[in-house]
C-alpha cells in the first residue's frame, strides 16, 4: 500500500505541479480609477487614435533594432488616457481595435499622466468592446503638480 501511494502513483502530484501555483485572476480597472505612481493595472480599452511620434533606427540591418514610439489616445466608457505604445505594441493600437493591457503603469510625463506596459507586461488584441469610449474625461489633460509635504 505504501508503495503504490508513495513510489508508483505520482500522476496526482504532477498534475497538480503542472499548474502554474499564485496565478490570481486580474482584476479589470477602469480608466478614471487610474492614479499617478501606480502600477499593476489590467484594463480592456478601444484605441480611439494611434500617432507614432518617434521612429529611428534602420530595419534593413539585422544587429540595430528599430525603436517605434506612438501615442495612442485609448479608453472605456469612464475616460480616455494616452497610451505610449513601443515597438512591437505600435502594430496592434489600430484605430477602433479592442486591447487588454496587462501590468500597465502610470509614467508622469510633463505633469500629466500616460498608461504604459512596460517588458513585465503585455498587450492584447481581443474582441471588439460593446462599450462607447467616453471622449470627454480624458485623464491626461490633467496636470498634475509635485507638492512636498512638510510634516510638523
Amino acid at each position: 500500500m505504501s508503495a503504490a501511494q508513495g513510489g508508483g502513483g505520482g500522476s496526482a502530484a504532477s498534475a497538480e505541479a503542472s499548474e502554474k501555483p499564485g496565478l490570481r485572476k486580474p482584476v479589470f480597472t477602469k480608466v478614471e480609477q487610474l492614479k499617478p505612481g501606480t502600477n499593476g493595472h489590467t484594463l480592456t480599452v478601444k484605441v480611439v487614435t494611434s500617432k507614432t511620434v518617434l521612429q529611428k533606427g534602420r530595419s534593413a540591418s539585422a544587429n540595430l533594432r528599430q525603436t517605434r514610439i506612438a501615442e495612442c489616445l485609448v479608453g472605456d466608457e469612464t475616460g480616455t488616457i494616452v497610451f505610449t505604445a513601443r515597438n512591437d505594441q505600435v502594430d496592434m493600437m489600430k484605430a477602433g481595435a479592442t486591447v487588454i493591457l496587462r501590468n500597465a503603469k502610470i509614467d508622469m510625463f510633463k505633469g500629466s499622466m500616460r498608461l504604459a506596459v512596460d517588458k513585465w507586461g503585455r498587450v492584447e488584441v481581443t474582441e471588439p468592446a460593446t462599450f462607447v469610449v467616453k471622449e470627454d474625461n480624458n485623464l491626461s489633460l490633467v496636470e498634475y503638480e509635485l507638492v512636498n509635504v512638510v510634516e510638523e
